[in-house]
C-alpha cells in the first residue's frame, strides 16, 4: 500500500502535524514502513526531511495482496493462483515497491526517497524511489540511489538526472527488477530476491 501523502492537496485546514501521532503509531505498530522525503541525497538524510511529502508502505505484503483483492470479505484462492502464475494484470510496481521497503527495513536501512518538482525547470523533476547508506567508505558520501522497476521495459531518467546533478554525494546507482544480475553504465541491476544483500 504505498501512497505518497502530499499535505499541500488537501485541505488548507489539514496539516501532517494533525495526523503526525497516528503514522508514528502505525509504524511503532509494526503495520506500516515510512519512508521519508530527504530533500538532499547527501550525508544525514534524516536531517534533511520534508516533512510534507512522505511514502507508506505496509509491513507485511502478504497483508497488503489480502486487502488490495479484499472485495467480497474474503480473498479467493483463484486470486493467489493468478498472481502467482502471471495471469492477472494488476500494478506490480506497487507490489514490487512495498516487497522492497520490506526487504530493506529487514535489514536494518532507514528509508528515504528523493522527489522534486520543479514546475520551470523539467530537468530539475525527479523521483527517485529510495536512498540508502552505503556501509562501505569511499571518497563519496556513500549514498546508494534504488529504483524499482516490475515490468520488462523500463526508463529510469530520474535516476540518470539525479546521478548527474549530485555525483559527488552517490554510490552506484542500483535499479532492482525482476530479471538478471548485471552491471552496466555503473549502475548495479538486482533481481529482487537480491535486495536483502544490501
Amino acid at each position: 500500500m504505498k501512497k505518497k501523502f502530499n499535505m499541500s492537496e488537501l485541505d488548507e485546514n489539514l496539516r501532517y502535524r494533525n495526523y503526525e501521532g497516528a503514522f508514528y503509531w502505525l509504524e511503532d505498530a509494526g503495520l506500516v514502513n515510512i519512508v521519508y522525503n530527504t530533500t538532499e541525497p547527501n550525508i544525514g538524510l534524516g536531517q534533511r526531511i520534508d516533512n510534507n511529502s512522505l511514502k507508506c508502505y505496509m509491513f507485511d505484503t502478504g497483508l497488503l495482496l489480502s486487502m488490495t483483492f479484499n472485495e467480497k470479505g474474503i480473498v479467493s484462492n483463484e486470486i493467489y493462483k493468478k498472481i502467482l502464475f502471471d495471469k492477472l494484470t494488476f500494478n506490480e510496481g506497487i507490489l514490487m515497491e512495498n516487497i522492497v521497503a520490506q526487504m530493506l527495513v529487514s535489514k536494518s536501512h532507514k528509508l528515504y526517497f528523493f522527489s522534486r518538482n520543479d514546475r520551470e525547470d523539467s530537468k530539475d523533476t525527479m523521483e527517485v524511489d529510495f536512498l540508502i547508506l552505503s556501509s562501505s567508505v569511499t571518497s563519496k558520501h556513500n549514498i546508494i540511489p534504488i529504483e524499482v522497476k516490475s515490468g520488462d521495459r523500463y526508463t529510469y531518467s530520474s535516476l540518470n538526472k539525479l546521478n548527474k546533478k549530485y555525483k559527488d554525494y552517490l554510490d552506484e546507482s542500483i535499479i532492482i527488477h525482476t530479471k538478471d544480475l548485471k552491471e552496466e553504465n555503473n549502475i548495479l541491476y538486482l533481481p529482487i530476491y537480491m535486495t536483502e544483500l544490501l
